[in-house]
């Protein structure tokens, strides 16, 4: 271990122990006052402190300890599904045997994987893992790709996405496609959603992609949304013309005008059945040869991580038989499907923070029978975006006929009160609660307590959420 570096590493463990022993709620009003070492909030909490400190003292920690990685790195971004890509991604590679580096937390800008990174170092120079797998906010990946000279990166989808912090889709895919052309993007294997037609753009060039996708048209969608993004060819201007759209834009899509078209991904699934919150199954088809998934997470959204997953694991050469057992393995993260008992009553919260990913919570929930009781957390804050006019995107009419009883809270619950309304829910169903914990006070004891309670929460109002039950001794503090 360089002797610059290693007392850097040593100041920065001692940060962060001291971080951990603090009560979370304490440490946290420190950071929100921006006084204590004078570090900059972002994502992860007390789990960035540590890595932020680090990175502070030295520009380079992150390459130097990312450099002994005897298999180099793994990275994974996307607007949606980050999280549970990379949980699958890890049940796979461990049952592969290859011992992980991981953000587990979600800490995914450069402060998390600091911290993972030193979490991970020894004294004696070497790393307690082989290979790196980290998420990565798409707004940092083009700053990581370069400190981490990744192996393989995968690219989920490219949704639209508080747009007052990222900007355009166009924004970011140009950043990635820059990214990916630089020395360090060029020497890694890029996973690629083949659906995905700005994706699929930035995985041509030559490159040696792998490609994943959907091949089942009864899943298809009757045509694109009002809110779907990415309706043009990026290298004539010309409208797409869509065959099949599965989620979003994603779908199977050509160019009358210049001939570009979805390329065919040798990853993809088919004859998938979806049942409702609780699962989907899928068959899985691989250059080594197809096997059935039983997927303990709901929606065609998770299938699209599951197959992510898949080719990295392919790129990884890891057998098929291991692939499935790690995707069957994995179970729901906080806030995405997961469910937890609340009072005795279980509850699946499900994360929406966006039009793409509400939507497909939305038809996911649509294919659970009966009324539906809701609990909807609208929040503002910065890693919500501050403009949320996008739940007017958000085709809440998909449930409008079916909800017994809505509360609605967080810092815009009265916006999200007034989009129920104009989807048809009826005014006396719905119920504003702007306080988080009276709001999930009042869904708990209020509809059907043999039905479950469905949250929908923005970002922050998730973390929120996830504090409050910890707190409660309801659910495993992020800590642990």
């Amino acid at each position: 271990m360089s002797r610059m570096l290693a007392p850097k590493l040593a100041l920065a463990r001692a940060a962060g122990t001291v971080s951990r022993l603090l009560a979370d709620r304490r440490f946290r009003g420190l950071l929100a006052d921006r006084q204590f070492l004078r570090l900059p909030i972002g994502g992860g909490g007390g789990t960035s402190l540590p890595g932020k400190l680090l990175v502070r003292m030295d520009q380079g920690a992150i390459s130097s300890l990312a450099a002994r990685l005897a298999r180099g790195s793994a990275l994974i971004s996307a607007t949606n599904g980050k999280t549970t890509t990379a949980a699958l991604a890890a049940s796979v590679i461990e049952r592969a045997g290859i011992g992980l580096v991981h953000n587990q937390a979600g800490a995914n800008m450069a402060g998390g994987i600091a911290s993972t990174l030193l979490d991970a170092a020894r004294s004696h120079g070497r790393i307690a893992g082989e290979l790196g797998l980290f998420e990565v906010d798409e707004f940092w990946l083009d700053r990581l790709i370069p400190q981490l000279a990744p192996s393989a990166i995968v690219l989920g989808n490219l949704f639209r996405d508080q747009l007052d912090r990222y900007g355009e889709l166009d924004a970011i895919a140009d950043r990635w496609g820059a990214a990916l052309g630089s020395e360090a993007g060029k020497r890694a294997r890029l996973v690629c959603n083949a659906d995905d037609p700005l994706l699929a753009d930035l995985g041509r060039d030559g490159r040696d992609t792998v490609f994943f996708g959907i091949e089942d048209d009864s899943l298809s969608l009757p045509g694109l949304s009002h809110a779907a993004d990415a309706k043009h060819c990026r290298r004539c201007g010309a409208p797409y013309e869509f065959e099949a759209v599965y989620l979003g834009h994603l779908g199977r899509y050509r160019c009358p005008a210049c001939g570009q078209r979805r390329p065919s991904p040798t990853v993809h699934a088919g004859e998938v059945e979806l049942e409702g919150v609780r699962r989907a199954r899928f068959l899985l088809t691989t250059p080594e040869g197809s096997a059935r998934v039983q997927l303990a997470l709901p929606g065609v959204y998770n299938v699209y991580n599951a197959l992510a997953a898949a080719a990295l694991a392919i790129t990884l050469e890891i057998p098929l038989a291991t692939i499935v057992d790690g995707l069957q393995a994995t179970s729901a993260a906080f806030g995405r499907a997961e469910t937890v008992s609340i009072a005795g009553r279980e509850t699946r919260i499900l994360l929406i923070k966006n039009p793409a990913g509400a939507n497909e919570v939305l038809r996911t929930l649509a294919l659970e029978p009966g009324q539906h009781d809701l609990l909807g957390v609208l929040n503002d804050r910065t890693a919500d975006g501050h403009d949320v006019s996008w739940i007017w995107d958000a085709d809440f009419e998909l449930l409008a006929g079916r909800v017994r009883r809505a509360v609605c809270s967080g810092t815009r619950a009265p916006e999200l009160a007034l989009r129920l309304k104009y989807a048809g829910v009826q005014r006396e169903r719905i119920e504003v609660v702007e306080d988080l914990t009276g709001a999930l006070d009042t869904a708990i004891a209020g509809g059907d307590s043999h039905e479950p309670l469905y949250a929908l929460p923005t970002y922050t109002a998730m973390l929120a959420l996830r504090e409050l039950l910890v707190r409660r001794g309801e659910a495993s503090s992020s800590w642990q």
